[in-house]
This record gives C-alpha cells, structure tokens and sequence, in this order.
C-alpha cells in the first residue's frame, strides 16, 4: 500500500500531467531566440529533452526560419545538429549567414521509409544537441517513439509536418502551426499543444519574434 501511494504522489508531481486547468509551469527550457515566443510558452523556451511538432501548409512558410536561431546557438557551441532527410538540400552560405556553425551541422540521407528510424537512433545516442526531421508519414506510435527517445537521449526534436494532420493526436510536448496568408506575407505561429499549461489564445508573428 505505502509503495503504491508513493507511485501515485510521483505521478501527481509529473509536469507532464494534463489537470484540466493551467499546471504549473515549468522551467528550464532552452531559449527559441525569439523573446515574444519564448514568454509564450510554459517553459519559457523549448521543452527540454522533448519533441516539438511544427505544422506547416506549405514549404518555406518561416518554419526554417523559426529554427534557426536555435540550430546556430547549439553549432557554435561546439554542439552537434543533424537535419535527418530534408526535403531539400540545404543552402551552406545562407545557413553560414545566419549564424550556423557548419562543422557542426550533419545532414543524414535516407529513404523516407529509413527517416523515422535513422531520428529515433539519433536522438536516443545523447551525441547531439536537436535533431530536425522531416518524414514523410508517421503515426501517433512512431510519434510517441521519437517523444521518449528524446528524453532518453536528453535532446531537442524537431519533426516538421504537414499542417492536415493537426486533427490527429500527438504525444509531442510542443505542438505548433505556422501559418501564412498571401495577402500579408507575414507568417503567424499558433501554439496548439504545450507541456505544462494551456496554449496562448492568440497566435504570434514571427514578424514580431524578435
């Protein structure tokens, strides 16, 4: 009886936990370079040793864009990030440009079938610092797959996904959208799931992420 009222109180202290109200929130996230972002989440920044989904309708809406102040920070660090299949080859000078430290930064080719398998194995090694990963397909079990080898491995998933399977459940523990419109032009980033409190009610310019 004692050892089960001790799992329980342990299980009632996990962050983790979904209380039907705002959690309390928690700290030590790792900065997103964007300030306006960074006050939106509980955390503070990106969850630690979690996986973060970005949703995007299109390619190149911002979501590069939203993750290169944390790739740059980590490479010149001295830290590892490998990019798991991209769907495109990535453009040396302009990552360069922005900061990202090249020696430090590993693109790994693989069949999209290969891709979900080759994220797990790298986020689970503990040998780098976020891993970026763009498959193809990938249900809520290869999901949740990926949210525990990040936290065995203590390392910052990326996967980004298009934005039509927003209604399917995810285990991530961040979960966003990037929205644009072609009339502005201006990008907005809607916080749709997010560990440790509610998501913000008002979507965010990545404009304004400053």
């Amino acid at each position: 009886m004692v050892s089960s009222v001790l799992g329980l109180d342990a299980l009632l202290r996990d962050p983790r936990l979904w209380r039907g109200r705002p959690a309390t929130p928690v700290a030590g996230g790792q900065p997103t370079g964007y300030q306006a972002l960074d006050a939106a989440l509980p955390s503070g920044g990106w969850p630690q040793a979690a996986l973060t989904e970005v949703l995007i309708a299109a390619d190149g809406v911002g979501e590069l864009r939203l993750l290169l102040p944390t790739i740059a920070r980590l490479t010149s660090s001295g830290t590892p990030v490998l990019l798991i299949a991209p769907p495109y080859r990535p453009y040396a000078a302009a990552w360069q440009a922005a900061g990202v430290e090249l020696a430090h930064l590993h693109v790994v080719s693989c069949a999209p079938k290969e891709a979900l398998w080759a994220t797990e194995q790298a986020l689970r090694s503990a040998a780098c610092g976020a891993v970026l990963c763009w498959p193809g397909q990938a249900n809520d079990r290869a999901l949740r797959r990926l949210q525990v080898a990040a936290e065995s491995g203590r390392c910052l998933g990326f996967c980004t996904r298009p934005s039509n399977v927003e209604a399917q459940p995810s285990p991530a523990a961040l979960r966003l959208r990037i929205d644009a419109t072609a009339a502005t032009a201006i990008a907005h980033i809607r916080v749709l799931k997010c560990r440790g409190g509610l998501p913000p009610a008002r979507s965010i310019a990545l404009s304004a992420l400053h």
